[in-house]
């Protein structure tokens, strides 16, 4: 069962990796909005492009234009914590009950 355990909080970290990897660039991606950078930029396309399938979703959901700011990256944060709280723990929990 060690296998098994060890699998699981293997997951564990991994999930918990890339969730802060996300955080952080959502956090850069709204910082840098404050400047208006040059969209040509590599480092802008690619903070585009690995944040705007997480933010998009929760554009449609929670319109921002009725509220004039762009809270998108708010609700990921949150929702960021969330899973980071429960999903992670709960299998670094699973992890070591089982083993």
């Amino acid at each position: 069962m060690f296998l098994l355990s060890n699998f699981i909080a293997a997951v564990a970290n991994i999930l918990d990796v890339v969730l802060t990897i996300l955080y952080w660039l959502i956090l850069i991606r709204a910082i840098l909005s404050w400047v208006n950078p040059d969209p040509s930029n590599p480092i802008v396309r690619f903070l585009n492009k690995s944040t705007e399938p997480i933010l998009e979703p929760i554009r449609r959901i929670v319109p921002f234009w009725k509220m004039g700011i762009d809270i998108s990256p708010i609700i990921a944060f949150l929702a960021i914590l969330f899973l980071r709280a429960f999903a992670v723990r709960t299998l670094l929990d699973i992890a070591v009950k089982i083993h």
